[in-house]
């Protein structure tokens, strides 16, 4: 029996150890890219290389590479999405449609080859399929060599040439990029609007350019080699999964040091104007402070530099780099530079897979944006004190009101509206953060962000991850809310009536309307202006939140889901109960707030 004991305890222990290895493990890319850019004709030859490490359990017989510049012709997928979206982008509307030959982007290949061999592919749309004439073993690495030629397409959507704002080259999404290949295998998507994904790596990439070019990108500059009519620029980037550059004979190059974080600032900018000049001056100094912000309450960012780059046809986060259009007034400048540098923490370093976790990308950078903005820039921004996300709870009660909201569980690319993606993923992704916070107090929340990007940078994770980090941090169980939030339409709507007022108690009836149950904080407040807290949890978190930080309150019995109606019973007695309110903090986003406040006559 003991000998049996012992077997069954040693292969549980060598179960766990095999599982931890197959969660924790990822593929790795070394890029060393070499183009020559021909900027009359706005094309280029590239010679790439891609050592691939294969460290999955599974052996690979094919590989998958993103040809993004393929989207900008007639007829791609992207084109005809956005012709058949109810509400298709401003940016892409029917441009793609029209463009000439000379205006639509292109990769052709003349050499594919692996470990020195020619393969077998084919180009379907925006994806380089190829057969493998060796596979790969896992613990295996492989060789994979391009030679291409390419053009650049009208800037339409992030990449592209000659911008709205006259910036010759926004160089994103450029180059033959390997698909992400994990516990779910091959992430192949098409590219038709968003989002991206893709394995670490390093990455060495020489660009050259006709020398009247400034460049700016991802990674650190290397060298610069002047010959007769052009420069040679080499950037490296370790530990990145994109790389990115843009090129403009009018920058005005600008840096600036942040000594205490160890990090220099550059900032890539035309002075079409005094008032963009001052305002890229201002944005400087602003953005230091941010990154020190950041850096204190959010996780220490990793890197050495960061450019803010004044390119592409809006604002679109790169790795140690955003491109960001710029004739714009001040406090759009500095929102939308705060808002693709934070993607640095939540989607740059963290690399969850945007197809379908981009609420845990947008939705949490801009649950950061708005509490940064309030607490650095308020005198700019004006956010209310009390919810700094307020106006977020607004534009997704509106939305509701047009009944388009899909699950934030949905491929990015496949909702039925732009609109729906935008607000359920930017909107709801971001109220995801407040309301959790509301859930297991802003003091766990934020402990539990630190320690998510701390945590889990550079690895890939999903929403379990997360939820899991959430869950230690505050010793509650929360994949409930995971759950209804992220995988349902569910709302929340709450009630409150009078059921019974004898002289020292009340009965009041709080009813569940909404599909979504939730625990509740009630704020009781007396005739003589005092206030107290009665908090009623929900059995399926086992447990409560912290509230000992409101002077008095009272933990009622946790209410049961299944059930809609909960009896209230408050007693008092020197002072007179004059109003019962669900949710002072506004942060639970009830759809009806009209019966979440009661009015008590005496």
């Amino acid at each position: 029996m003991l000998m049996s004991k012992t077997y069954s305890f040693l292969f549980f222990l060598l179960c766990v150890l095999n599982y931890n290895l197959y969660a924790s493990w990822q593929q790795r890319v070394e890029y060393d890219i070499k183009i020559n850019f021909d900027h009359e004709n706005h094309q280029f030859s590239g010679i790439q290389t891609l050592k691939y490490f294969n460290n999955s359990r599974d052996t690979l017989n094919k590989v998958f590479f993103h040809l993004y510049f393929n989207a900008f012709q007639p007829g791609s997928m992207m084109d005809v999405r956005s012709r058949s979206l109810p509400d298709p982008d401003r940016r892409v509307m029917d441009r793609i449609f029209n463009l000439d030959d000379n205006e639509i982007g292109f990769h052709k290949f003349s050499k594919v080859q692996q470990d020195g061999k020619d393969l077998t592919y084919k180009i379907q749309g925006t994806v380089l399929e190829i057969e493998l004439n060796k596979s790969i073993k896992p613990n295996e690495s492989t060789v994979f060599y391009l030679e291409y030629f390419s053009q650049v397409p009208k800037q339409i959507r992030r990449s592209g040439r000659n911008n709205k704002e006259g910036i010759d080259y926004s160089m994103a999404q450029w180059f033959p990029k390997i698909a992400e290949y994990d516990r779910q295998g091959w992430h192949a998507h098409p590219y038709i609007a968003r989002e991206f994904y893709a394995p670490w790596g390093h990455y060495n990439v020489t660009i050259e350019i006709d020398k009247g070019y400034i460049v700016g990108a991802t990674g650190y500059l290397e060298n610069k080699i002047e010959k007769e009519n052009s420069f040679i620029w080499n950037f490296k980037a370790q530990n990145v999964h994109d790389f990115v550059w843009a090129a403009d004979p009018d920058y005005i190059h600008d840096v600036i040091k942040v000594d205490s974080e160890d990090l220099e600032l550059h900032f890539y900018y035309q002075e079409s104007s005094d008032e963009m000049s001052k305002n890229w001056k201002r944005l400087q100094e602003e953005t230091a402070k941010a990154f020190i912000y950041f850096n204190k309450n959010f996780g220490k960012y990793p890197y050495k530099k960061y450019s803010v780059i004044q390119a592409g046809d809006g604002g679109m986060e790169y790795p140690m780099a955003t491109l960001i259009t710029g004739e714009r007034s001040y406090p759009s400048l500095l929102s939308v530079t705060l808002h693709e540098a934070l993607h640095s923490w939540y989607q740059m370093l963290l690399g969850t897979n945007e197809s379908y976790y981009a609420w845990m990308d947008e939705g949490f950078t801009s649950f950061v944006q708005n509490i940064t903005q309030f607490n650095l820039f308020n005198d700019i921004y004006n956010l209310n004190e009390i919810n700094p996300l307020e106006k977020s709870y607004e534009r997704y009660f509106n939305f509701l009101d047009d009944n388009l909201e899909e699950p934030l569980s949905t491929h990015s690319d496949h909702f039925s509206s732009n609109r729906a993606y935008g607000v359920g993923s930017y909107t709801k992704g971001a109220i995801f953060l407040s309301q959790l916070g509301y859930i297991i107090s802003e003091e766990i929340l934020f402990k539990g962000l630190r320690r998510y990007f701390n945590e889990w940078k550079f690895k890939h994770p999903d929403k379990y991850d997360f939820i899991r980090i959430m869950e230690k941090e505050s010793g509650l169980e929360l994949d409930w809310y995971l759950d209804y939030w992220i995988g349902t339409t569910h709302r929340i709507d709450y009630s409150l009536s009078l059921i019974n007022h004898k002289r020292k108690t009340i009965n009041i009836l709080i009813e569940r309307i909404g599909l979504v149950p939730m625990p509740l904080d009630i704020e009781i407040t007396y005739d003589d202006g005092s206030k107290s807290l009665v908090y009623i949890p929900l059995s399926i978190m086992r447990g409560e939140k912290d509230i000992t930080n409101y002077n008095d309150f009272t933990i009622k019995k946790d209410w049961e889901w299944v059930n809609t109606e909960y009896d209230l019973e408050l007693n008092y007695s020197d002072k007179k109960i004059i109003k019962v309110q669900i949710d002072p903090s506004t942060k639970l986003a009830d759809i009806d707030k009209s019966n979440n406040i009661l009015k008590i006559e005496n």
